[in-house]
C-alpha cells in the first residue's frame, strides 16, 4: 500500500496524539517523562486542528504519523513571522519510520506553504537530538538559522531549540 498524506479526521485525534506523545517520549525528547506538561500539548490534536492544519500520513486504515502546519501567525506559531509558515510537532510511529512518512509530511507542508498567498518561507524548530528529522529537512533544502534558535523554557539552559528555514 501507499502512504497517503491527508487532513486528520476527528476520529483519529486520540491515535495521532498518542503517536506524537510516544514519539517524543520514547526518543528521549521530553526531559520530565510522563509528567512533562508538553505531553498534554502533544496529545491535544483537537486543539491543534482548531488553530492550524493537522496532517496525517496514513496507510490503509492506520495512521503512521502526523504534523501540524501553521500557515501564518496565530496561537500555534512559535517562531513564524510575517510571510512565514511553520511546521510543528512532526512525529512518526516507530512502525512507520524509514518508509518515507516523515518526508512525505514535510513535503506536504512545503506544498501548502507555497500555496499560501504572500508566504515566502517556511520555518521550524527542532531539538538537537532529532537527527533523523534534521536529515529530512536538509535533504529537502532547509537550512539552519542559528540566529533564530530559542529556548521555550528559559529557566532550563539546556533546552535550546534549533531552527531551520526554507525559502520558497
Amino acid at each position: 500500500m501507499d502512504i497517503v498524506i491527508r487532513p486528520v479526521e476527528a476520529g483519529e485525534y486520540e491515535a495521532l496524539g498518542e503517536i506524537t506523545a510516544r514519539a517524543y517520549l520514547l526518543d528521549g525528547l521530553l526531559d520530565f517523562g510522563e509528567s512533562d506538561a508538553y505531553l498534554d500539548e502533544l496529545r491535544d490534536v483537537a486543539k491543534r486542528a482548531a488553530a492550524a492544519e493537522v496532517l496525517v500520513a496514513a496507510e490503509g486504515g492506520s495512521v503512521l504519523g502526523g504534523v501540524t502546519f501553521v500557515p501564518g501567525g496565530g496561537p500555534m506559531a512559535d517562531i513564524a513571522g510575517p510571510g512565514e509558515a511553520e511546521i510543528r510537532m512532526l512525529a512518526v510511529a516507530r512502525t512507520g519510520r524509514g518508509r518515507g512518512a516523515g518526508e512525505a509530511l514535510v513535503r506536504a507542508c512545503v506544498d501548502r506553504a507555497r500555496a499560501v498567498e504572500g508566504c515566502v518561507r517556511i520555518v521550524l524548530s527542532t531539538q538537537r537530538t532529532m537527527r533523523s528529522a534534521h536529515r529530512i529537512y536538509e535533504r529537502l533544502g532547509f537550512t539552519r538559522t542559528p540566529e533564530r534558535d530559542w529556548n521555550p523554557l528559559p529557566d532550563l539552559d539546556d533546552i535550546t531549540l534549533l531552527t531551520y528555514e526554507l525559502t520558497l
